[in-house]
């Protein structure tokens, strides 16, 4: 008998996907709202093009950020949650192979993980 079902694992994934998408949603939300709250009276200047600020460039610019309460850094966190999400997907999968013993299915999950890791680390993507 086993002890983890597929449809247990299913369940885990879905819940896993919604809670990260809306932790996510909300902390973008929040962050907009600190960002609106601290520069919604600022005027645009449409001639000259700024781009991304350096602090949320970076995880540690993106923390600290944070701690001082910048929108943006908030917003970006939300980005990296977002993204991550799809990601806890994978490793959950690989640690449910692992219980249900499909070394298969584990060596895939695995893989996609090593190129996402990769494709993260060395900047190229696709």
């Amino acid at each position: 008998m086993k002890l983890f079902k597929d449809k247990d694992m299913q369940l885990l994934l879905s819940h896993v996907l919604r809670a990260g998408t809306i932790v996510s949603i909300s902390v973008v939300i929040f962050g907009g709202l600190v960002f609106m709250y601290r520069h919604g009276h600022s005027v645009s200047d449409y001639h000259t093009f700024n781009g991304v600020p350096v602090f949320v460039r970076n995880a540690s610019g993106i923390f600290h950020g944070i701690l001082a309460f910048k929108g943006q850094a908030i917003i970006q966190l939300g980005i990296v949650l977002l993204i991550a999400t799809p990601i806890l997907r994978i490793v959950f999968s690989a640690i449910g192979f692992v219980l249900e013993k499909d070394y298969m299915y584990l060596g895939i999950s695995l893989l996609v993980l090593g190129i996402i890791f990769f494709s993260m680390m060395s900047g190229h993507a696709g």
